[in-house]
């Protein structure tokens, strides 16, 4: 059986202004009920401490396999994750970032489901 895919919507606090024209609910409800995915989370600041902690405690059972991340620039993703993904033994290469700031909730929805039919 191949590993679950999941999907985390990062909404910078949600006090970001690039995240004011976006429904974030919206947006998860979307690709949850499309079942593009196996799970879909919404955390509010990935690149804290806590936000790594909520990474190694998330992906440390090695279930997932691929992990999609909807938040800032892709570069940064990949650097501030990367502890967190060598803490547990994930695979960098299966995380697949997506910036979607200053996206509309339909933006957003079709990037998001661009990036994983490109990705399966």
């Amino acid at each position: 059986m191949a590993g679950k895919k999941g999907f985390i919507l990062c909404v910078c606090q949600g006090t970001c202004p690039s995240f004011a024209k976006m429904d974030v609910f919206g947006v998860l409800s979307d690709v949850r009920r499309e079942k593009l995915v196996d799970y879909v989370c919404l955390h509010p600041q990935l690149c804290v401490g806590d936000g790594e902690e909520f990474l190694k405690t998330l992906l440390s059972g090695g279930e997932t396999e691929k992990l999609y991340i909807a938040a800032c620039d892709p570069q940064m993703q990949c650097k501030m994750y990367r502890d967190a993904f060598e803490a547990v033994g994930f695979d960098k290469t299966h995380h697949l970032a997506l910036d979607i700031r200053n996206r509309t909730t339909e933006e957003a929805g079709a990037a998001i489901k661009e990036l994983i039919a490109d990705n399966p």
